[in-house]
């Protein structure tokens, strides 16, 4: 095995670990910038340090250090401390390795080796999914009996018959996707999807299995435990359910599993039916034979996009009254330097290939990188939706949860099968 080798191990098990948990930061920043644009109000701008709030990010690490050192306490009354212990680390560990089998960017060739952009290159993909998936809610359950609390076990009931019956119409959106793309590989659902429709439409899953999509978006939202199916939670109604009784860093790994598993669903929604990596009407062949044209159109797209952005900040980060010296003005300018330099080393970056490049290689490291941030950004994009449902639906009640499920969502989706297979067969 040589160096390259274990260098691109080591970048794609670090981007499969380190991504995810990056993410949570992210996620919880948004989830609470969302919430506050969606109610009107300002949402995190408070906590700083030494007058830089970081747009709120700061609140973040003031969250990590209280959960930290807050007393870590395990009730009297709980008989099965192990299982109790145990239950959050499942969650955590589920949601982490759930992401292991999803690409990030298309094989990277160099040389006569290949390299599969995923941290497990494997060709069970979807498969790997579903069964880790599906073994994480064990890890609610096991806090809600362990918990010997009536809203914890409550709480972990509720877990079990909701992921039971929205698995069923999932597993069924899946079946009409793998009869489209004919392989339960995701790097190879990713592919099939650089195509075009038609010669101008992105061959994508969305467009494909329009039924589809709807249904595993829904399903995803009821798998994560996200309202307006948190009825696992129902703070009204059984108080905070599975994890009433948790606290400290015990009850901040179900907080990071939950997004972590937000920002796996995400990606998965984003591979199976947003084209993945691909960017529209740019297949990686394509990219790999115009890199240079691209490159200098990146070249002036990031400092025109990092002038207007600069514009946007310097706008809207300062005091709503007269100040003398105003703090926000001075931390505007200084996330402006920050932004401007990041444009300087990735002008560096871009003209160093333009004059050292000469070979293939060079050009397909930077086509992977290009494919890792349309990934991550398409990525981004879902977990908004995520945020923008919680903060606009209602949680709803569980007949209705399980009405919606069974009546609803099982019936569309055989009848999604039913058509899927009809148009395959027809179109040979």
């Amino acid at each position: 095995m040589s160096a390259l080798d274990i260098l691109l191990i080591v970048v794609r098990i670090a981007f499969g670990a380190f991504v995810p948990l990056s993410f949570v930061a992210v996620l919880v920043w948004m989830e609470r910038r969302g919430a506050g644009f969606f109610q009107d109000r300002a949402g995190p701008n408070r906590c700083n340090v030494m007058g830089y709030r970081a747009a709120g990010l700061i609140q973040n690490i003031a969250d990590a250090v209280k959960l930290i050192f807050k007393e870590d306490i395990v009730p009297g009354h709980i008989k099965h401390k192990f299982y109790f212990i145990l239950a959050p680390s499942l969650v955590f560990i589920t949601a982490i390795l759930s992401f292991a089998v999803v690409p990030f960017a298309d094989t990277l060739v160099l040389g006569e080796n290949s390299y599969v952009m995923q941290a497990i290159p494997t060709d069970v993909g979807i498969l790997w999914f579903l069964a880790v998936v599906g073994f994480g809610v064990y890890g609610i359950i096991l806090a809600g009996w362990s918990s010997h609390n009536k809203y914890g076990v409550l709480g972990g009931l509720r877990a079990a018959a909701q992921v039971i019956s929205y698995e069923i119409p999932m597993g069924l959106a899946l079946v009409a996707l793998l009869t489209v793309y004919s392989t339960v590989n995701l790097s190879e659902m990713a592919q099939f999807q650089g195509q075009l429709l038609f010669g101008f439409i992105p061959m994508w899953g969305v467009f494909l299995q329009p039924i589809g999509v709807i249904i595993f978006i829904v399903a995803a939202f009821a798998e994560t435990n996200r309202t307006p199916f948190d009825l696992a939670e129902g703070e009204s109604e059984i108080v905070a359910g599975f994890h009433v009784e948790y606290s400290s860093m015990k009850f901040a790994l179900f907080f990071m599993g939950e997004y972590v598993a937000m920002f796996v669903s995400s990606a998965l929604i984003v591979t199976l039916y947003f084209g993945s990596y691909q960017i529209p009407w740019f297949s990686t062949e394509t990219l790999v034979n115009h890199i240079k044209p691209v490159a200098l159109v990146l070249m002036v797209a990031i400092p025109v996009a990092a002038y207007y952005f600069a514009n946007w900040m310097k706008k809207n980060n300062r005091s709503h009254y007269d100040r003398p010296d105003d703090p926000r003005v001075r931390e505007a300018k200084a996330y402006a330097a920050v932004l401007w330099s990041l444009v300087v080393i990735l002008e560096v970056i871009f003209i160093s290939f333009l004059i050292f490049s000469s070979g293939e290689s060079g050009s397909r490291v930077l086509v992977a990188l290009l494919q890792m941030g349309c990934f991550l950004f398409k990525t981004f994009l879902m977990c908004f939706v995520y945020v923008w449902v919680r903060w606009t639906l209602p949680r709803f009640r569980y007949d209705q949860l399980q009405r919606l499920g069974w009546q609803k969502l099982l019936p569309l989706a055989l009848l999604n099968i039913f058509i899927t297979s009809a148009v395959v067969v027809s179109l040979g």
